[in-house]
């Protein structure tokens, strides 16, 4: 929710935006000059002097001083009778704390579509879990033939001490052909 000081200062601009524009479409409708009213507003809308202070009529102090003893319902009655009076269309503003909560419910929605289909895997993890004693050598050196950069000691070193990934994140096809080859080599290989 926005506080009494946020909505009488959203009110407040409002009522300076509605009266700029009442006096521009006031001033352009008067003055039939050969030069077009766009030309006018461009003139009006020069910027003011640097380190000249802005200074307020009366008038404007006190309907600043009115707005602001205004209570919430009275803004609001404000606001839309000076919509109606001057033919303002609703803006579909949306507030800003409840911009949160429809990214959230977004999300929930996304997550909620998700969970029904059931994804089908597309990266796998060949895992070597056993070894046959009689193919140790075998599976040693099929083992060093796919893992780029192993030498013969290492290899035998991560046959020796199971279980132990051998790629991860790879393809099905390409899963696949490591485990048939390993298991090939007498090795007993889970996919993941």
């Amino acid at each position: 929710m926005f506080s009494a000081r946020q909505r009488v200062s959203s009110a407040l601009r409002l009522v300076v935006q509605l009266h700029r524009r009442k006096e521009m479409l006031t001033f352009c409708s008067l003055r039939k000059l050969k030069t077009s009213c766009s030309s006018n507003n461009e003139a009006l809308a020069s910027p003011p002097l640097d380190n000249v202070p802005k200074i307020y009529s009366p008038k404007i102090h006190q309907l600043v001083s009115d707005i602001a003893n205004l209570t919430l319902l009275e803004v609001s009655d404000l606001n839309e009778l000076l919509k109606k009076t001057l033919n303002i269309q609703d803006s579909g503003m949306m507030p800003m704390a409840a911009m949160p909560v429809a990214a959230q419910s977004t999300v929930q929605a996304t997550e909620e579509e998700a969970v029904p289909a059931t994804k089908e895997k597309t990266s796998f993890t060949v895992k070597l879990t056993e070894v046959k004693a009689a193919e140790k050598v075998k599976l040693i050196k099929e083992v060093k033939n796919f893992i780029p950069g192993l030498n013969l000691v290492q290899a035998k070193k991560l046959v020796e001490s199971l279980p132990q990934e051998i790629k991860a994140n790879i393809s099905k096809d390409e899963a696949e052909k490591i485990k048939a080859a390993l298991e090939a080599a007498g090795g007993v290989i889970v996919l993941e």
